[in-house]
């Protein structure tokens, strides 16, 4: 049987106490702030207690992060499940690689495809959405590949150092069987 969170290029794993020191670094870079909605620093203590919490399977938490890491080297990144609805079967997703010099090596179209499969064969989602601002091209054309749909724009939804910034929604639907 295929595995679901492995490929050729990448394993998605469950953080790791080890793994504080690179969250630290991507939860703290003010370059992913805005996608990320976060608005002050966190310290390891608060990192800390999110790794000891997150031992907690979706349905209790809501969400699900998963380090992304190649099968040779060190984690690059990090994919996000969020706000998890079992009822209406749906799932926010995220994605980040934090270096530029890793990515355009495949590891998010890996981790995204791993993901999506995760999801509907797994985890019985119906729907995964992502929230991508209107300026991330790299982002839109990592989702649009993997067959998510533009479905609308939420007009001047994100504030970002004084400007409002428009959002795309994307969706992607289960094939039924």
């Amino acid at each position: 049987m295929k595995p679901f969170l492995k490929d050729d290029l990448i394993t998605l794993r469950a953080l790791e106490p080890e793994d504080i020191d690179l969250l630290y670094e991507w939860e703290n870079s003010e370059d992913n702030w805005t996608v990320s909605q976060t608005i002050s620093p966190f310290s390891k203590h608060v990192l800390a207690l999110y790794i000891k919490d997150s031992d907690k399977d979706i349905y209790a938490a809501k969400q699900l992060r998963l380090m992304i890491s190649p099968n040779v080297g060190k984690s690059v990144g990090a994919i996000d499940l969020f706000d998890f609805d079992p009822i209406n079967q749906r799932v926010g997703i995220g994605i980040l690689i934090h270096n530029k010099k890793d990515r355009s090596k495949g590891y998010a179209t890996s981790a995204l495809n791993l993901m999506v499969r995760y999801c509907f064969e797994k985890l019985g989602i119906h729907q995964i959405y992502a929230n991508i601002l209107t300026g991330n091209e790299a982002s839109l054309k990592l989702f649009s590949k993997a067959g998510f749909q533009l479905t609308g724009t939420k007009k001047e939804w994100i504030r970002d150092e004084g400007i409002w910034k428009d959002e795309h929604l994307m969706q992607l639907w289960r094939k039924e069987m």
